[in-house]
């Protein structure tokens, strides 16, 4: 816990400008934001560029951090985010054949969701949520990939922790529907 102290300490003096913490800040979290990466994208190579884009995000807009939540749970965001975008540019490079850029081994645990299925699979009902009910991406992303607590959420979110709780629930039946199949979706 002091170390989650020292990081909440670093992030409020890099977002008053201060280089020297934010390059400390910046050296600190890097382990971290690559485990979280590696949640999103199985291949290192992938979850590596997420990573860089990730801290390039938290260098550029940490002036933006507000406080309104803890830095930790503004990381959890920033990371998400460019993991989704990084798959996001994969599949548009790859010419939208994300399984010949990102092999899985479905034995491999390292490679499977424990959510549902492979974390491509995920990832590729995550955009199919995002074009359908937008709202309920950040919150099952926040829940069950970055396990951020309800309360967390409710906070980053602005939203009552009640509406986070069905936001999730809701996002986890459409998953679930959409990595069952088409058919199971309607």
């Amino acid at each position: 816990m002091a170390d989650d102290h020292h990081i909440e300490d670093l992030a409020a003096r890099a977002a008053t400008g201060d280089a020297a913490a934010l390059d400390a800040l910046l050296s600190r979290i890097g382990p971290q934001v690559l485990r979280q990466c590696l949640r999103f994208l199985p291949c290192r190579q992938d979850a590596e560029e997420a990573c860089q884009d990730a801290l390039l995000q938290v260098a550029r807009n940490i002036d933006g951090f507000a406080g309104r939540s803890r830095f930790s749970t503004w990381l959890y965001v920033v990371t998400a985010n460019c993991a989704r975008q990084t798959y996001r540019s994969l599949k548009r490079r790859d010419g939208e054949q994300p399984t010949a850029l990102l092999p899985i081994d479905a034995a491999d645990p390292r490679t499977t969701s424990v959510i549902a299925g492979s974390r491509l699979d995920l990832l590729d009902a995550l955009e199919r949520l995002e074009a359908h009910r937008p709202e309920l991406v950040a919150p099952l992303v926040l829940r069950d990939l970055c396990q951020l607590s309800y309360e967390e959420i409710a906070g980053h979110l602005s939203i009552p922790v009640g509406t986070v709780k069905s936001r999730v629930h809701d996002a986890r039946r459409h998953v679930r529907a959409s990595l069952a199949g088409p058919a199971a979706e309607h």
